[in-house]
């Protein structure tokens, strides 16, 4: 758990939005590459926790291979688990210990370590349930920023799946704090964490990237889904933000100018899923329908129901540029948004990462693209209205 370090961009504000709930709205004009907000989680609990696959630190997630961490010698690991954590420096351990991983948390990990074998619960939602109890003791006033969150409606207290999980919390005994402990509550915690956890990714290796840890931010919770958002989410979970250890601070930038009065959106998952994927993931995990601009005009493609990869095809063929005119123009009606991703979403090979500028420097908006997901930066990259470019990448 991070110390308090959120800042708000004065430009945005959160107000409640018909029939979208709470979100950022630009009270002012938004230039491209602007810092919006940066924000701390006030939760963070592990993605495998009993299998830490010995390459980042339990406590900040750093990579234990990267520069940035402490020398190898530093290492160290908590002596009373039985799935020995590691720790980056005697800091981070020492933070740990007297938060995150306190004594009742060491305890019940090492439970869930014995008992997880052939059972039915989600390891990750019992960790998450764990973090949570902790932190309800550890930090009240974080816990109820928890509560305050938005969640998905809450399930049903006689899910099968809630029992389970409820029945296994209350075997370890959870700290008593003025917030009580209940079938409710737990309930209500787990719809907060299905709908406000952002997964810490760690970098693309073998074109995959794998999560390292889930957190809950704040304010970064309030940024509403959009298939083709105006902004993106940065993390730089392997280096130090301000060279304060702060690796797991969330970044979200402008992708490009937008004008006052517009919503502030991120995408919660890559920008190229296909329509169904995509309206699959928004029902089963955020609870809505998406019917943006560019779900307007995908819901039409009359293979989008019979081929999973239909959008990237349709996608492909619009991005491919032609000679004819004509063909641009049919183009431009089949898949208006093709600029989209010919201008911001990243080419390398197996990454599909949105590219936002580098922050503006003296008023003056930065020529340089940072992929959200590779971290590459690119410059020169002129895009003519044919969709036709080049981009020059950066040493860095």
């Amino acid at each position: 758990m991070s110390a308090d370090t959120t800042t708000s961009n004065p430009n945005i504000q959160i107000r409640e939005i018909q029939g979208r709930g709470r979100g950022f709205i630009a009270t002012h004009s938004i230039k491209a590459g602007e810092i919006l907000l940066t924000d701390s989680p006030i939760l963070l609990y592990s993605a495998n926790p009993l299998n830490n696959n010995k390459n980042f630190c339990s406590n900040c997630f750093i990579s234990l291979n990267s520069s940035s961490s402490s020398s190898s010698s530093s290492v160290l690991t908590c002596s009373s688990c039985s799935y020995h954590p590691l720790f980056c420096s005697p800091i981070c351990q020492s933070k740990a210990l007297s938060s995150s991983h306190s004594p009742w948390v060491c305890q019940a990990l090492n439970s869930i370590h014995y008992t997880s074998a052939g059972s039915s619960f989600d390891v990750s939602d019992a960790h998450f349930l764990v973090a949570a109890y902790n932190l309800a003791v550890i930090s009240p006033p974080h816990f109820r920023i928890l509560l305050s969150l938005h969640g998905i409606a809450t399930p049903t207290v006689t899910d099968p799946g809630i029992l389970s999980l409820h029945s296994l919390i209350s075997s370890l005994s959870p700290p008593q704090s003025v917030f009580g402990f209940s079938l409710e509550l737990t309930a209500a915690l787990l719809a907060k964490d299905k709908r406000n956890a952002f997964a810490i990714m760690g970098p693309q290796e073998n074109g995959e990237r794998i999560a390292r840890a889930y957190g809950i931010y704040p304010k970064a919770s309030f940024f509403n889904h959009d298939c083709l958002p105006n902004a993106a989410r940065f993390d730089y979970v392997d280096t130090c933000v301000a060279g304060d250890g702060r690796n797991t601070d969330m970044i979200v930038r402008a992708i490009h100018d937008f004008s006052e009065g517009r919503e502030v959106c991120l995408s919660y998952f890559p920008v190229n899923w296909n329509y169904k994927d995509r309206q699959k993931r928004l029902l089963e995990d955020y609870g809505f329908v998406c019917d943006c601009d560019r779900c307007k005009v995908e819901v039409n493609w009359n293979d989008v129901d019979d081929n999973d990869d239909s959008m990237e095809e349709n996608e492909d063929e619009q991005m491919a540029g032609s000679s004819e005119d004509e063909d641009l123009e049919q183009g431009e009606v089949d898949f208006p948004h093709a600029y989209f991703f010919l201008k911001y979403v990243c080419s390398r090979d197996n990454c599909m990462g949105t590219l936002a500028p580098l922050p503006p420097s003296e008023g003056q908006i930065s020529d340089v693209m940072e992929c959200n997901v590779c971290g590459k930066l690119s410059t020169g990259e002129e895009i003519d209205e044919n969709g036709n470019g080049d981009g020059v990448m950066v040493d860095q």
